[in-house]
């Protein structure tokens, strides 16, 4: 465009010199003239600016100038070629066409799902043994071209340091930028990495250690847990691993379901017996446990499945050797744990915690059906003697029972006689103290009574006396005093008391008569 504009202004003018100049008028040659002068200067200044946008860098390239130093791409003291120094938003004036070229570019865009990946094709050269340049801890000046150039001692080639998601103004004639996704570690899975950059640390023994610190070569110790990483991963190999817990199981049918290893595990026992035995295995790895796993199997899972299926049948098949079938059948919780602690002790070694080893189902009807029917048989004759022994035992126990009835009911008899004695003693001496009670009773009336008459006696006379009690008893009893009784005297006169008496005792005899 700048050079479009000059060839136009350069040609208004010649035509304005040429018009000026064909006129006979000498004002109109010399005003033509100075016209033809103004647009040429005018044009010329306008072919020197340059507009960059908000959105646009501009690359000085120079035509003029002292040569590049051998090796050099970009010049940073002024010298021809392209320069470091990039033009930012806004005009730009004295850039004129033919002494330099504007490349006009846009900004580096990155998203928040990707990584830029960042080259430089210039620089000092990278220290022996390194494929890559070492992270920048200050990332900002490091774009500045002049100072990666220049202060910064910057070197050429792939970069360990990346653009993060962002804009960013950059020299792209010494910055090649390529885009990348952007690492995420999803949940219960770790990222075990590997750097391809920093200085490679020596073991105690001299070997190249495997594991080192986060910032040397070689695979870190320290994982990194879910998130999203924006890491140069030609620099830095990720390795994710779950962490979650896993079963594999070797086992005794088809191979297709997921986590089946696909080959049961048989096992020989002492007396010569093989059989399959079905068998799951419990396994996690922890998080600070993932880089010595991918040390080991170099983060793949098929490799980790191998070894594992290895110790396991290795394990379970020398357990068998030290026993007999039926007891191996029979001692499956055993079994378990013993294989539970060898294969623990076997794996912590490469980074992998068992949880737990699970046997399922021991051998078929083809290899232990005999023996299990034997085994069977024996169960179910010891199952009848212990019947017979507990019904034997339940009868004595009937025996015993119907015993103590009889013995608790004879006690009850023996009990209830005891009290029937009680009662009839206690009612004896009841009967014992109410007539002794009614004899102390009568003789205390009789002497009263007594007392009483003899008293009257001495008042009115001993036979007066008589006359009243008899009356008395006459009345309290009822008796007839009608004579029936004549009592005479040997002088022929009646005796009143004689013939009373008399009257009273047959009045009692009439009574002990009567029914």
């Amino acid at each position: 465009m700048a050079m479009l504009l000059l060839l136009i202004g350069l040609v208004a003018a010649v035509a304005l010199f040429g018009w000026a100049f064909s006129s006979p008028s000498p004002a109109i040659k010399v005003g033509g003239a100075i016209a033809a002068l103004a647009v040429l200067f005018l044009f010329v200044l306008f072919s020197s600016v340059r507009r960059v946008s908000e959105n646009e860098i501009g690359i000085v390239v120079k035509h003029f100038g002292d040569e590049l130093p051998s090796g050099t791409i970009i010049a940073t003291n002024g010298e021809k070629g392209p320069q470091s120094k990039i033009l930012g938003p806004g005009w730009h004036f004295w850039l004129w066409p033919g002494l330099y070229d504007i490349e006009i570019e846009p900004i580096v865009r990155v998203t928040s799902e990707q990584v830029g990946l960042i080259t430089a094709v210039d620089g000092a050269p990278l220290p022996k043994g390194q494929a890559f340049a070492a992270e920048w801890d200050q990332p900002g000046k490091m774009l500045m071209a002049e100072y990666f150039l220049n202060e910064g001692n910057g070197h050429r080639g792939p970069q360990a340091s990346v653009l993060k998601p962002g804009n960013y103004r950059l020299n792209t004639r010494l910055f090649q930028i390529d885009l990348a996704d952007a690492t995420n570690i999803p949940k219960a899975m770790v990222g075990v990495i590997k750097s391809n950059v920093g200085e490679s640390p020596a073991a105690t023994d001299g070997e190249i250690a495997s594991i080192v610190a986060k910032g040397e070569r070689g695979i870190w110790a320290e994982p990194m847990h879910p998130n999203k990483l924006y890491l140069n991963t030609n620099a830095y190999e990720i390795t994710l691993l779950p962490t979650e817990q896993q079963i594999i199981r070797y086992g005794i049918g088809p191979a297709t379901a997921i986590g089946t290893d696909g080959r049961e595990i048989e096992v020989r026992t002492s007396d010569g017996f093989t059989f399959p035995v079905d068998v799951r295995v419990e396994f996690r790895i922890k998080p600070n446990d993932a880089p010595q796993v991918v040390a080991e199997f170099g983060g793949e899972p098929e490799k980790l499945q191998r070894y594992l299926a290895s110790v396991v049948r290795a394990i379970f098949r020398n357990n068998a050797e030290n026993v007999k079938a039926l007891d191996y059948v029979q001692q499956r919780s055993q079994q378990e744990s013993s294989s539970t602690e060898s294969i623990q002790a076997e794996m912590s070694q490469v980074g992998v915690s068992v949880n737990a080893v699970r046997i399922g189902q021991i051998g078929d009807e083809s290899s232990l059906g005999e023996l299990l029917k034997t085994q069977t048989d024996r169960e179910i004759a010891i199952q009848e003697q212990i019947t017979f022994q507990e019904q034997q035992r339940a009868a004595e126990e009937q025996k015993a029972l119907s015993r103590t009835k009889q013995e608790a009911a004879e006690e009850a008899n023996l009990a209830t006689a005891t009290y029937s004695v009680k009662i009839a003693s206690q009612a004896k001496e009841q009967v014992l103290i109410e007539a002794s009670a009614e004899a102390e009773a009568i003789k205390i009336k009789a002497e009263a009574q007594a007392e009483l008459f003899q008293k009257l006696a001495v008042e009115i006379g001993m036979q007066n006396a008589a006359l009243l009690e008899l009356l008395k008893i006459i009345g309290e009893r009822n008796i007839e005093i009608t004579p029936r009784v004549m009592v005479v005297g040997q002088n022929g006169s009646g005796h009143e008391g004689t013939a009373l008496i008399g009257t009273m005792l047959d009045s009692m005899v009439q009574r002990q008569e009567k029914p």
